[in-house]
């Protein structure tokens, strides 16, 4: 990357920036995992501020639903991977940037490997699963973790993992949630979130990746950051100085979930000896369906007498996310009973039959 000091005047003027804390931005690699409602102005503004590499890592596709408070995307790359299309219009944002796409779903089988290759991580996620994954793999290559997460009016912001002058490392997101039930919590396709609130909270995980790279500023390290977008009142609890876990493993994998593709759900439907349910919201089954039973998926375990021990239960969503975690809940209240996800979701089968 050059010394480009006329695109980062403004910056470089800051008491106590100055050129070597430009240098040091562009100098640093960071990972972006999740390319949504956080994600997007995150990765705008790490780009416009100039650090030097940027992995982006997403295997969903664009949805119409995406639209409202993923920035980065327009309608013209609905079905388009959003690595792919985040890093390709990046690109043109600050050539000088190299940005990484990882279209692939970041598992425990290669977020390791991934990590290596980057100074910091960037959680931007929007599930309880990939957010354990991504805490404990930071913790064990001794990465700091920027974190964020939103619902409905109210989102959260801090910085884990931090290596502090003792040797010791800050508060990890294990020490604030040791275990959440995540099928008690409804995501932000089915709780609702307002668009501002990814804006304003994926701004301040940039913000804490900045200020952590320049060395500048009071990390959100051992704090949480709690802001209301309703009231506009903020709010820092405090964690604790130093982390009380020990993780050394990373956490039992759930993500081999059964699938099934397109053309294999065809070629089942004509026996008859399939059940589809839709896991969807009632907006999105208002809008458009392929069939079969509706259950939401937070209010699948108050229905699991719907799902048919006699058949194939096949869940679908918009993009497999959401069928994938029903397949999780049916399958741990309901060993014995078949049940799959349909892969790549509608998204897909709209795309192959119109």
């Amino acid at each position: 990357m050059t010394n480009d000091w006329a695109r980062y005047h403004c910056q470089i003027a800051l008491p106590g920036f100055g050129e070597a804390a430009q240098q040091r931005l562009q100098q640093a690699s960071v990972l972006i995992v999740g390319m949504g409602g956080l994600g997007c102005p995150t990765a705008l503004y790490l780009t416009s501020a100039g650090v030097g590499t940027i992995g982006i890592a997403d295997f969903d596709t664009v949805s119409e639903g995406n639209l409202h408070r993923q920035v980065l995307f327009g309608p013209d790359d609905t079905g388009s991977n959003k690595a792919a299309v985040a890093c390709r219009k990046l690109k043109k944002q600050n050539p000088a940037v190299e940005f990484v796409p990882y279209e692939q779903r970041i598992t425990t089988k290669n977020v390791l490997e991934i990590m290596t290759e980057y100074d910091m991580v960037v959680d931007c996620t929007d599930n309880f699963e990939t957010r354990y994954l991504l805490n404990d793999a930071a913790v064990i290559s001794g990465k700091p973790l920027v974190y964020g997460a939103i619902y409905q009016f109210e989102g959260q912001v801090a910085i884990w993992n931090v290596a502090l002058d003792s040797g010791d490392r800050s508060p990890n997101y294990r020490d604030l949630y040791p275990k959440v039930n995540a099928a008690q919590i409804p995501n932000c396709t089915q709780g609702g979130v307002i668009p501002t609130l990814a804006g304003i909270i994926g701004c301040l995980q940039a913000n804490e990746v900045i200020k952590y790279i320049t060395q500048t500023g009071n990390l959100l390290a051992g704090k949480l950051l709690v802001f209301d977008a309703q009231t506009l009142q903020s709010r820092v609890v405090k964690i604790g100085t130093l982390t009380k876990t020990s993780i050394t493993t990373l956490p039992v994998s759930g993500e081999e979930v059964p699938d099934i593709d397109q053309s294999e759900l065809k070629e089942i439907m004509v026996s008859g000896d399939v059940q589809l349910i839709d896991v969807r919201t009632r907006e999105e089954r208002q809008a458009h369906h392929i069939g079969g039973k509706h259950i939401p998926l937070h209010e699948l375990e108050n229905n699991f007498h719907e799902v048919d021990p006699a058949k194939t239960n096949v869940f679908y969503c918009a993009s497999g996310k959401r069928s994938a975690e029903a397949v999780k809940i049916a399958t741990r209240a309901l060993p014995d009973i078949k049940v799959m996800s349909l892969k790549g979701g509608l998204n897909e089968w709209l795309d192959e039959n119109g």
